[in-house]
């Protein structure tokens, strides 16, 4: 199990853990949470043995194989597939040692490479090939993707490669960071059914709500330098969390009045020889006491959309439009109608077209045929990934304002920022120095100060943490303007989303159903996909298996071949002799000569090439045979 005692933990200045203790069981999948910056990655990194506790223990079984995604993915021309079976090391390792046992140079022991074989079956090395396409096919690659090299892949695709390899890894332990953060909402599906059927013991970081709950059994909560072990997904953590909140809530009222009692008996009483005594025995009773924490909300979040003019309705009217890049169409006769306060939700994989609907919507791109048409008054608000790289990175968040809106009042402007948990210092902060969460949420205070009365919202909740998304959620189930949502986070999705249209196959249409039944067309489609990859593998598997069948075969009947060919090179030899020796018998001059002795021996030497000669012939037939026998099998295999 894994053990964490009394663990202090430092990151540069900052304190992320202060004595805090931990016990997690083989087997349980645990999601961890807390604010940005708590010190979540750096606790795994402490658990890889990357990083040391600056004082306490922190223990990890030993045995244990730890599988974890790496952030970086080498600019490689190594296949996708191949890149993905590298995370098994003792698969690679193992092929690596068949291969030379099959090179003809070398000399491999018998009982040896019968251990490797046991051991590679033993490790399903013979499918490991159709369970790395199920892991490329399920996070959303298709078929011919998996031939193809790293190097031709996007960021975000190489994050999938590596999520991939560390899923292929055969671990004990399982660290996971955000695993969701580049996958859509059809991955995020099958990666949820694939968690739950892992055996292993799971840390998982998400900001997801509902992948959380699906995955975890427990909660670990970073909690003022502490961690705290919750059973139960997160759901049932956030209501023991709002009861331990509660109660905590009351025990600090209550201790509160008691300290003001015991400090105004002490204010009052402590110069008065008579009273010293008693209030010197309530200073130490202060002293004793264990003061209790100020129950709080984490969130310092609690923003508004601000009031916007009347919204356009229709607000856009797309008709039979061809939208795409270059003269090439993605989506084809899209028409759609946003009317005033409309809340869509657009669903489909990555790819489908989703981002390029958006951008027509906005503005930024113009059907390449069709019909665009906005009304009057339309204000638009438009957030995507562009609106976090056009931050100025020497600029403040409060610069920002004040070049947006010269006309209010500067402390206007830092309340507002205070919403978005920009106060004080962070105000005045280069949004260059920010993490990609707060350069998000800035954007995003930006967006909402401008009042639009249409948002369009592309993946609004990436890089956010779950207090930030909870406090997204509240305020756009306030707005009343319209909106146009893609997102993964399905939690979002139900809350703020009427309608769902899903983009596939260069289509758009209404989505007749909810996200559960989204997710059950999903994973249907996986299953059919899986089954079918798995049909294909399989022949493909039996065809390989039968191959090395025939190998091995071989490779039992090579010394038979070796034996045949030494008897035919020493049946050559003696019958050389042979004809020799019958010549000199055949002369009858050999047999008149004076020394008989030699013809009694040449008789002799015929003799023992005759017999020799007959039992070699004799054991090269037998080889023969069994030869003969062996490939009448294979032939009969291959039929």
């Amino acid at each position: 199990m894994i053990t964490l005692k009394s663990v202090s933990l430092r990151r540069g200045a900052k304190v992320l853990l202060d004595g805090a203790d931990l016990t997690l069981y083989p087997g349980t999948r645990v999601g961890v949470v807390g604010a940005n910056g708590c010190g979540k990655s750096s606790v795994f990194s402490l658990l890889r043995d990357e990083l040391q506790a600056d004082r306490g223990d922190a223990d990890v079984p030993r045995a244990w194989s730890i599988a974890s995604v790496s952030q970086d993915t080498p600019a490689t021309e190594r296949l996708a597939i191949d890149y993905v079976l590298d995370g098994d090391a003792e698969l690679r390792t193992l092929e690596g040692r068949l291969a030379e046992a099959d090179d003809p140079s070398r000399t491999f022991d018998g009982e040896q490479l019968a251990l490797l074989h046991e051991r590679f079956a033993a490790i399903d090395g013979y499918t490991a090939r159709a369970r790395a396409a199920t892991l490329l096919s399920g996070l959303g690659f298709r078929d011919h993707e998996h031939e193809q090299p790293v190097t031709t892949f996007s960021g975000g695709w190489r994050m999938r490669l590596n999520l991939a390899q560390a899923l292929m890894c055969r671990s004990d332990l399982l660290l996971l960071d955000e695993p969701t953060n580049h996958l859509d909402l059809d991955a995020i599906v099958w990666l949820e059914r694939w968690l739950g059927e892992y055996r292993g013991t799971m840390l998982i970081i998400s900001h997801d709500r509902e992948f959380l709950d699906s995955i975890s059994q427990s909660i670990l909560h970073f909690d003022e330098r502490k961690l705290k072990l919750y059973t139960g997904n997160y759901s049932a953590f956030e209501n023991a969390r709002a009861e331990r909140l509660a109660q905590q809530k009351v025990l600090f009222v209550r201790q509160q009045r008691e300290i003001e009692r015991l400090e105004s008996f002490v204010t009052r009483f402590r110069a008065k020889a008579t009273k010293a005594r008693q209030a010197q025995s309530r200073v130490k009773a202060l002293e004793r006491m264990e003061r209790i924490a100020p129950a709080h909300v984490d969130s310092p979040f609690d923003f508004h959309f601000r009031d916007f003019p009347s919204s356009p309705d229709p607000a856009i009217v797309i008709e039979k439009a061809a939208i795409g890049y270059d003269a090439k169409p993605i989506l084809h006769d899209v028409t759609l109608t946003i009317t005033a306060g409309a809340r869509i939700g657009l669903i489909g994989v990555n790819g489908a077209g989703k981002t390029t609907l958006v951008k027509l919507l906005a503005g930024e791109l113009p059907p390449l045929s069709g019909i665009r048409l906005e009304g009057k008054g339309l204000s638009i608000g438009y957030f995507a990934q562009h609106q976090v790289e056009q931050l100025r990175p020497e600029d403040s968040p409060l610069a920002h304002f004040l070049r947006l809106d010269r006309n209010t009042r500067e402390q206007d402007l830092r309340n507002f920022l205070g919403q978005f948990d920009f106060a004080g210092e962070m105000a005045l902060q280069p949004a260059g120095t920010m993490s990609g969460g707060e350069q998000a949420r800035l954007a995003l205070a930006l967006l909402i100060w401008k009042g639009p009365n249409l948002l369009l919202l592309d993946e609004p909740t990436n890089h956010l943490d779950i207090e930030v998304r909870e406090a997204l959620t509240r305020a756009l189930q306030e707005y009343e303007g319209a909106v146009v949502l893609v997102s993964h986070d399905r939690h979002l999705l139900r809350t703020t989303a009427d309608t769902l249209m899903i983009v596939a196959g260069g289509r758009v249409q209404e989505f007749d159903g909810d996200l559960d039944a989204y997710r059950e067309q999903v994973m249907a489609a996986k299953s059919l996909n899986t089954r079918s990859d798995n049909a294909r593998a399989s022949k493909k598997e039996e065809r390989r298996i039968e191959a090395e069948s025939r190998n091995q075969r071989s490779r039992k009947l090579q010394p038979l071949v070796n034996r045949a060919r030494k008897i035919e090179k020493e049946l050559e030899r003696l019958g050389t002799e042979r004809k020799a020796i019958d010549a000199r018998l055949s002369s009858e001059a050999f047999y008149s000569q004076p020394d008989q002795d030699e013809v009694a021996a040449a008789m002799r030497d015929q003799g023992k090439l005759v017999t020799a000669i007959e039992t070699l012939e004799a054991e090269w037939l037998t080889i023969q045979n069994q030869l003969e026998a062996a490939e009448r099998v294979d032939v009969a295999t291959a039929k």
